[in-house]
């Protein structure tokens, strides 16, 4: 019912830009832009994060591409998406998701298959949705109608409770979801032969999706690539140019 209604009230109710706060608009057209993927690139963890844990970075991440930066406007809309029920903003947020996808790689003729990393339980019930699947979602409406043929394979469940990782450093983030996740049964058959990118919101140490694709890997599944929609500044890779240009779960 929480979730109904805040797509309800999204829709008929006034509301000031998540981004800026401008009156009237849900998103203006300065931060719609932020979200353009005009400044989409590779990214990955941030040297500083894992310093002190005496690493480099998770072993397995993947390549990961991200749309923007996680600063200003665009973690505003992001916040108030995953935190304050926004709704409306997974399109514009999937339109970004869906431009870092398109700069992660070529595509095999089996098609692509965004896999969202999951949330837990708890959190879905406290927020009323899942907001990484519910971008994916949006990712993949957009890249079907640009010719791509994409799906959502919501495939990844937590195996054991973690905790919240607000507040952990980089090691702790990585010893909290160290074999969390695994595959839904019997859903590894639907991955066969597509491409496989995983898919969050935001990345800031890489752990969680680091474990997304140790969990995909230990089932037989190659993951191929990652996309976000934001990553902190200081994460993309300056040694490169930046810019490139539903299904239902098995449970």
């Amino acid at each position: 019912m929480r979730g109904w209604w805040q797509e309800i009230s999204g829709l008929v109710l006034p509301a000031d830009c998540a981004g800026c706060g401008a009156a009237r608009a849900l998103l203006c057209a300065d931060c719609r832009s932020g979200l353009s993927g005009s400044g989409a690139g590779p990214v990955r963890p941030a040297t500083r994060r894992f310093a002190a844990a005496g690493s480099t970075g998770p072993v397995g991440l993947p390549a990961v591409h991200a749309a923007a930066r996680y600063e200003g406007a665009v973690r505003a809309v992001v916040l108030a998406h995953k935190e304050r029920g926004a709704l409306p903003l997974a399109g514009p947020l999937g339109g970004a998701l869906a431009a870092a996808v398109l700069g992660s790689g070529e595509y095999r003729p089996g098609g692509l298959a965004l896999v969202p990393v999951p949330s837990a339980r708890r959190a879905v019930r406290a927020r009323g949705h899942d907001p990484a699947r519910r971008i994916a979602l949006a990712a993949s409406a957009r890249l079907r109608r640009a010719g791509t043929a994409a799906r959502v394979a919501p495939v990844l469940r937590q195996r054991r409770r973690v905790e919240d990782q607000a507040g952990l450093g980089a090691r702790q983030r990585l010893e909290n979801l160290s074999g969390a996740l695994e595959v839904r049964r019997g859903c590894a058959r639907l991955l066969a032969g597509v491409r496989i990118v995983l898919v969050d919101d935001v990345i800031t140490t890489g752990a969680t999706l680091a474990e997304a694709a140790r969990a995909l890997g230990e089932a037989g599944l190659r993951v191929e690539a990652a996309a976000v929609v934001a990553a902190p500044a200081d994460s993309f890779d300056r040694n490169r140019s930046g810019t490139r240009t539903e299904q239902k779960s098995c449970e």
